[in-house]
């Protein structure tokens, strides 16, 4: 499971779990590629009970497999009145917007408008130049698998401290901020390494995606995710917010520990310019749509088989074994031989998971209102996938 972590306050991905998977659910028997035909969701609401009693603020799942559409909440969605996590809730799902940019990509690439081996110079001529940047070395395809080397803008330190945590947040959250200027601070420093030799998550690279989606169409890369996903699939709880600062109803308050120098203190920092996550991190959803998406895409019901194939071809990721991840999306097995495709996704104040079995029949999403206890989410997907069993048994 890929794990990413910007400095210090904003958590991109997941915290440090990964490693020790296999310690929650038992040695990895021989592998699967699909859960039971129906499962009992018992152990997955225990697990979310206890995230929360470990601290998580509140969660809001959504789970479908053969026995019909499973909701739940624990915890608070407002700190300060009490009011409880709704099951319903939208949020704020961070890099779970790759796996729409991606697939956009890969639609235009089935009608012959784009190539995954075109260059990015060719697509976005002179952007990507300077500190040994090269953006004639690289393609659409290395955007989309983070193999590019390029800079994570998120993981410039003076970024990081005007953007995204303590008093910098607090005062530049209302701020609008266009994709060329994230481009801009990415390409302020050198590659970390040769296009392709190696896969490294950089969000730099999927607002690079979004902006050939625009270059591509002639068209806001929000009008082709609008169009060409969310309008077909139904996904009513989906959007794009541009400059909006506000979530839709219904939703709970994000919480976010700025401040590393006082762990303890939480700020609520549920408003924020929806700009500075854009074609990165800026879609808002809720369990329900995100698992319908998924289901939808790993059923072959967005992409051709040939355009699919090529979003489930991936790299590894060197740092972390056993995870490997495609073209917006990413793959891992459990314990318990379970494979899924999947994406987490974090924003300042929310921790997002979307997972499926490959062949779409079973989906787990859910969402964390609050930026820590992030080593509590694979407990929770072992619940859903390893530890309850079918009630068909």
């Amino acid at each position: 499971m890929t794990i990413r972590k910007s400095r210090r306050a904003c958590v991109v991905g997941l915290a440090a779990v990964a490693m020790a998977a296999t310690a929650f659910t038992g040695p990895a028997q021989a592998s699967r590629d699909t859960a039971p035909a129906a499962v009992d969701h018992r152990a997955t609401q225990r697990a979310m009970d206890a995230a929360v009693q470990a601290g998580v603020p509140g969660i809001t799942a959504q789970a479908r497999d053969a026995d019909g559409v499973w909701k739940s909440a624990s915890g608070a969605g407002n700190l300060k009145t009490g009011a409880p996590r709704g099951r319903n809730d939208r949020f704020r799902v961070g890099s779970i917007t790759n796996t729409f940019v991606a697939t956009v990509l890969l639609q235009m690439e089935a009608e012959k408008r784009l190539g995954l081996d075109d260059t990015v110079e060719r697509r976005l001529p002179g952007l990507v130049r300077g500190n040994g940047n090269a953006g004639r070395e690289i393609t659409v395809r290395q955007l989309l698998n983070h193999t590019s080397g390029l800079f994570d803008y998120l993981a410039d330190k003076e970024y990081s401290e005007t953007y995204m945590e303590g008093d910098g947040y607090l005062r530049h959250r209302y701020d609008t901020l266009t994709p060329e200027k994230r481009v801009k601070v990415a390409l302020s420093h050198e590659p970390l390494f040769k296009p392709g030799a190696r896969h490294a998550f950089s969000n730099t690279n999927d607002v690079l995606a979004a902006l050939i989606i625009e270059k591509t169409s002639g068209r806001p890369y929000e009008d082709e995710v609008r169009d060409r996903i969310i309008k077909p699939l139904g996904l009513k709880a989906t959007s794009n917010p541009g400059h909006s600062i506000r979530l839709p109803k219904p939703s709970s308050r994000g919480y976010s520990k700025l401040f590393p120098s006082a762990p303890d203190r939480i700020d609520d920092v549920t408003e924020m310019n929806g700009s500075q996550g854009w074609g990165n991190g800026d879609i808002i959803s809720s369990a329900d749509d995100l698992n319908r998406f998924y289901r939808a895409l790993m059923r072959g019901e967005l992409l051709p088989p040939r355009q699919l194939r090529a979003m489930l071809t991936t790299v590894d990721n060197p740092d972390f074994p056993g995870a490997a991840y495609g073209l917006g999306i990413e793959r891992f097995t459990l314990g318990c031989g379970i494979t899924l495709w999947y994406h987490d996704g974090g924003a300042v104040g929310w921790i997002s998971m979307v997972a499926t079995t490959e062949d779409g029949r079973h989906q787990l999403a859910f969402n964390y209102n609050g930026t820590w206890g992030a080593e509590t989410i694979l407990p929770i997907l072992n619940a859903e996938y390893c530890d309850t069993p079918s009630r068909s048994r």
